[in-house]
């Protein structure tokens, strides 16, 4: 039995910042879109960082939802980034991914094709495949 390719059932119209956006941006992304948790930050088209919301919401800490706080203003992707993202290629198979997954490392993981982001996979996306295969 052939296994599945993440590419199946990753996401592929991937939100990405870059390491030089400030947080009011990251802010915005947030409170508008409803999935990942977990934002791909891209340079040059290419994969550096992801930005995390435990990541988000530590760095802002007590600052708000007011978009006129500071801290949105100052601080940028950069300095709340994890840098060099563990990544797969769209060909890995979703049981390497759960099983990268259910360690508890990782709640996301970028997709990247020719060091360009092609997707992301996060655990509800593996849960939800399992729940409906045949």
């Amino acid at each position: 039995m052939a296994s599945t390719p993440v590419s199946s059932i990753m996401t592929k119209n991937v939100v990405c910042v870059t390491p030089d956006q400030k947080l009011i941006d990251v802010k915005h992304i947030y409170e508008k879109i409803k999935f990942h948790h977990h934002i791909p930050v891209t340079e040059n088209d290419k994969l550096v960082g992801m930005v995390s919301l435990i990541d988000f919401m530590y760095r802002i800490k007590g600052a708000g939802l007011d978009d006129s706080n500071k801290i949105y203003h100052e601080l940028t992707v950069k300095d709340i980034m994890s840098p060099n993202p563990y990544a797969v290629a769209p060909e890995t198979s979703i049981d390497e991914i759960a099983e990268v997954l259910v360690k508890g490392r990782y709640r996301a993981i970028p997709i990247v094709e020719s060091e360009k982001i092609a997707g992301i996979i996060s655990t509800a996306d593996v849960i939800k495949y399992y729940l409906h295969k045949d």
